[in-house]
């Protein structure tokens, strides 16, 4: 039997129905809008052996039909690889909903969203989420919800819930955050530039909002609910925990200070092999020697964790010795590679961002058509995570789902401080490549691509910084403690990853995940107070290495001059065929871009080519007026006069009484065909024919002393018809 459910969610309908997907644990339809998502749970009876994490993953499914297209090659016309904006998604849904599970699970858990139908206004993300915690709150997985999300944006100073795309782009921010109507649990901004009060106050009107939501989820989920199952955890028995707990009370303290990642690691890896080695006795005895391992590990993690938190909350001792708030050591240099079109590194501790800018013409923006974005991107950041970075080998096949949220973060966080396309006309490419890691390398990316636009000569509005900002939390919410700038321990075993990116005032980029329920509203605000100042300090040293754009660019970055011309021209310029067009870029070697609104972009390796190019297209969308004076080469000659060309689309007659101040008898006797003339205009008819006048012939100088050519006399014709002397007028009288 289908059940249905609605309620209203940002002044809208959200639908809630069941009865499809009936083998998945549990599976929803939600409608919002037009927009229509299905959303299942599925958990594998067995446990996966040889894990040692929680094994969940989210798929987010875009179909090209839900939004009535059809995509792909011409070969080719299934969906292909996920989209980076489906990734994002997918990437989001997992950073909510992962912190509710008991992370001892190890069977198999996957959450799929696919989206049916998109309606071009309302984001399938909003209904993914709540339908993520709606269909793991009325399965038998075990998983502590509910939990709801909620977009928020601002415009004329008041906030919008779930704006539709238009007005997204409109808003001062797209702010998307999720609760369980009390705690924050995962936060993702993209802004123009916000003060932390707005941020606040905006956090505060969401979960008002996500408060109605969540009564919403309870009512389906306690009509809906199935009893949960207990799947096997990867735990100890009391007696093998006791025996760990001594034999790691031992050892763990003396290795939780050095200050150098490796020496920390190489630690603990110790610490963790002679663990092990103390219980080859029972592992060997064990009916599950694999399973017993991996409690081992999971207990060995959790010790660690206790101990990195007690150390911390009691003795404010961080696991590098530096104070709570204190930045690890800072370096930067631009200017670094010869050939990029600007470059800079960036280093904050052992985690160290090598930034590139390529600069290019319009024609190289990246087209989007997929299921929910289509257009074009003008600027792009693409963040790289080798595995030597982190000490490791692996292999290398694209980018993965961390380095796609990574490099996107960044993007967002620079995107706000370029200028707009009328002030600097080019595509911009921004690679962060990480060259070691040890914590927070998105922000150093920002870092790093902040100084590469200024090494680039990039006229962006402000430069920005970025850190990231941990929580050890204790028994109860008052008991915490806020980490400027982790590195890996704090990160890993730390209660939350907030990264935060901007200018001196004001916030561009900010993206929160937690590994515990949630966080108050008094932790986000000391947080972000404590990140400002923190990107503050950042930002003077940024400074001193480079606080200003390069007054030039760089030699090997492509030149660009921005044309106007009517759109009635643009035809013209491409000419049938794009025969004009083509012609133009082949002779001189450039590229040509022409928009709908008339704006025509000429790039090209030199100033000179695109000059050359310039010129032609000038001439062909010139309008000429009366009296205007213009330069041309003489294309014909007829009896009545000789047609000069002045553009490539232009010509222009001089009629053979405008040639000279005198009679002229012979058109060639003043002008040649390929002669160089200039020439006024006379005046253009009705038909658009420009009719002109000579000024001067810069080819060749007429003789303008001779006397006119005389006029043949009757003695001087040939003998033949017509040619006898004139008759004596007849005297009739």
């Amino acid at each position: 039997m289908v059940k249905k459910f609605e309620t209203d969610f940002g002044g809208k309908p959200l639908i809630v129905e069941t009865g499809l997907a009936p083998q998945a644990n549990a599976a929803l339809k939600l409608s919002y809008g037009e927009t229509v998502v299905l959303v299942t749970a599925v958990m594998n009876e067995k446990s996966k052996e040889g894990a040692n994490f929680l094994p969940l993953t989210v798929e987010y499914e875009e179909k090209f039909y839900a939004a009535g297209k059809i995509k792909g090659s011409r070969f080719v016309k299934r969906e292909g690889r996920a989209s980076d904006e489906a990734v994002l998604t997918g990437r989001m849904i997992d950073r909510i909903i992962r912190p509710r599970f008991d992370q001892k699970i190890r069977n198999d858990i996957q959450v799929v969203v696919t989206v049916f139908s998109f309606d071009n206004i309302n984001d399938p993300d909003i209904p993914a989420v709540i339908g993520a915690s709606l269909v793991l709150g009325i399965s038998d997985i075990p998983w502590r919800g509910p939990l709801s999300v909620a977009r928020i944006g601002k415009t004329e100073d008041k906030f919008v819930l779930n704006p539709s795309y238009e007005e997204r782009e409109k808003s001062l921010f797209d702010f998307t955050v999720a609760s369980d109507g009390t705690l924050i649990n995962m936060i993702e901004l993209g802004a123009k530039g916000v003060k932390n009060q707005d941020i606040m106050e905006a956090v505060s009107f969401a979960k008002a909002e996500i408060k109605k939501n969540i009564v919403f989820q309870e009512k389906i989920i306690q009509e809906l609910k199935q009893a949960k199952k207990m799947p096997h955890l990867a735990e100890l028995d009391t007696k093998l925990a006791q025996k760990a707990k001594d034999f790691l009370a031992k050892h763990l303290s003396e290795v939780l200070g050095p200050s150098i990642k490796s020496d920390f690691e190489k630690n603990l890896a110790i610490i963790e092999q002679d663990l092990f080695l103390s219980f080859s006795k029972e592992i060997k005895q064990s009916e599950e020697p694999a399973r017993l391992q991996d409690a081992l590990r999971v207990f060995f993690e959790n010790e660690i964790d206790k101990t990195v938190h007690k150390n911390i909350l009691t003795k404010t001792a961080r696991p590098d010795g530096r104070k709570l708030d204190e930045i690890r050591k800072l370096s930067c240099e631009v200017g670094i590679l010869p050939r990029t079109h600007g470059s800079a590194i960036f280093m904050r501790g052992l985690t160290h961002v090598l930034s590139t800018v390529t600069l290019a013409g319009p024609a190289e923006e990246q087209l989007l058509d997929g299921m929910e974005v289509a257009g074009s991107k003008r600027f792009m950041h693409h963040y790289n995570f080798p595995p030597y970075s982190v000490g490791e080998t692996g292999f290398f096949r694209g980018p993965g789902r961390r380095e796609i949220g990574h490099g996107a973060l960044a993007e967002k966080a620079i995107k706000p401080i370029l200028p707009n396309k009328e002030v600097f006309p080019y595509t911009i490419r921004i690679v962060s490549e990480v060259l070691s890691s040890n914590g927070s390398s998105s922000m150093a990316s920002a870092c790093g691509s902040a100084l590469a636009l200024l090494d680039a000569g990039v006229p962006i509005k402000s430069s920005i910084s970025g850190i990231a900002m941990g929580l050890m939390m204790g028994e109860t919410q008052k008991d915490y403690k806020i980490l400027t700038d982790i590195q890996g321990p704090e990160d890993h075993y730390g209660d939350m990853d907030l990264k935060v990116a901007g200018t001196k005032e004001t916030v561009t980029a900010m993206q929160m995940d937690v590994k515990i329920e949630g966080i108050t509203e008094e932790i986000l605000e000391k947080s972000l107070d404590q990140a400002q100042k923190a990107r503050q300090k950042i930002l003077e040293v940024m400074d001193k290495t480079i606080s200003h754009p390069r007054a030039d660019l760089s030699l090997h970055a492509p030149r660009i001059v921005v044309l106007k011309v009517e759109k009635d021209k643009i035809g013209a310029i491409i000419g049938g065929g794009g025969k004009v067009i083509n012609g133009i870029i082949e002779k001189t070697n450039t590229a040509i871009d022409i928009q709908n609104d008339g704006s025509v972009y000429v790039s090209g390796e030199t100033m000179e080519a695109v000059e050359a190019a310039v010129k032609i297209i000038n001439g062909i969308v010139k309008e000429f007026e009366t009296g205007e004076v213009s330069d041309g080469v003489v294309s014909r000659l007829l009896d009545f006069g000789a047609f000069v060309k002045l553009t490539p689309n232009h010509e222009g007659l001089i009629h053979i009484s405008k040639l000279a101040a005198y009679h002229v008898n012979n058109v060639q006797d003043i002008v040649l065909e390929g002669d160089k003339v200039k020439v006024e205009v006379v005046n253009i008819d009705e038909l658009g024919r420009i009719n002109l006048k000579l000024l001067q012939n810069f080819s060749r100088k007429p003789n303008l002393n001779s006397s006119p050519t005389p006029q043949k006399t009757w003695q001087d014709r040939k003998p033949g018809r017509g040619n006898f002397p004139p008759r004596r007028p007849r005297n009739r009288f």
